[in-house]
């Protein structure tokens, strides 16, 4: 085994979403189009730079809302959020291609979102020895953290390691598709059991390990110390099945498409070919002395 290295992993949609909506429209590329987005994003990715130092980088990027494996599951999955914009959705290849001109690592696909690239990833590096920092303020990914992974969400400032997550949600990190699938998730539209909120889910959890446990002696739930015990026993025992899909739907993958090449995230420099043409299609050519002085 080589030399333990620590890769951050950062989930680009969180980010681009924040600056398309927080950044005046005035921002435009040399051809009068949409911009902010790609501005803010490129910003941020400089900035986290600048900051955090790291060698190797990786940044996963979501394609599509409607075509996940998830959806092939369950129709209705993530069916409540509206499409992006036109003049964000203009924007997404630009960052994209801004991510890849700084010389990070790239990841996108269709039927995979990128919680699940960043799950594979962090699958592969762990087993080879090295440590992740995964940079969201999705809390699904708090499922991923582990003695060697730390998740790190900039825009509050809060770094969660495995005591941080169960400070956060009252459960283990391993324990939040469990979670999930009980509470359900309106983000995603997660159904999970109706009637049981965050606060029961994570009581449910502490007296026992996963759904599994739970479900083996669902009986018991009804002589917990728990408000309303026989009320929730009645729900797990009408929702079982959904709950269980919840959890399936909130487990992020391990196998997706996507390598964990070191060579390909180590942090070497700018691509110089691809950024200088990218920088004067996009009127960015300000930030150029900036990412030759960062990256």
């Amino acid at each position: 085994m080589g030399t333990a290295r620590t890769i951050h992993l950062i989930d680009a949609s969180p980010y681009i979403f924040r600056a398309y909506f927080a950044l005046p429209e005035s921002i435009t590329d040399a051809a009068g189009g949409p911009a902010q987005a790609t501005w803010g994003f490129g910003a941020f990715l400089l900035q986290y730079v600048e900051e955090q130092q790291p060698t190797h980088l990786g940044v996963a990027f979501d394609e599509s809302l409607s075509t996940s494996f998830r959806n092939e599951i369950y129709p209705d999955y993530k069916a409540q959020r509206e499409l992006p914009p036109e003049a964000l959705e203009a924007q997404l290849h630009d960052c994209r291609e801004l991510a890849a001109a700084f010389g990070a690592a790239t990841y996108v696909d269709p039927r995979y979102e990128a919680d699940d690239l960043i799950g594979t990833l962090t699958h592969q590096l762990l087993r080879a020895g090295h440590r992740v920092v995964v940079v969201s303020p999705d809390k699904d990914l708090t499922q991923l953290v582990t003695r060697r992974v730390e998740m790190h969400d900039v825009a509050r400032g809060r770094r969660y390691d495995a005591a941080g997550v169960h400070a956060a949600f009252g459960v283990r990190p391993e324990q939040i598709p469990d979670y999930l699938g009980l509470a359900g998730d309106a983000v995603d539209n997660i159904p999970g059991v109706a009637g049981i909120g965050v606060k029961t889910a994570a009581a449910l959890l502490a007296a026992f390990d996963d759904l599994e446990s739970l479900y083996a002696d669902v009986d018991l739930v009804a002589g917990l110390s728990l408000r309303g015990a026989a009320s929730v026993c009645e729900k797990l025992r009408r929702d079982r099945d959904r709950a269980f899909l919840s959890r399936e739907l909130a487990t992020i993958a391990r196998d997706a498409p996507c390598r964990a090449r070191l060579r390909e995230m180590r942090l070497t420099g700018p691509d110089d070919e691809r950024l200088a043409p990218l920088l004067e299609r996009l009127g960015f050519e300000s930030l150029g002395e900036r990412v030759r002085r960062t990256l």
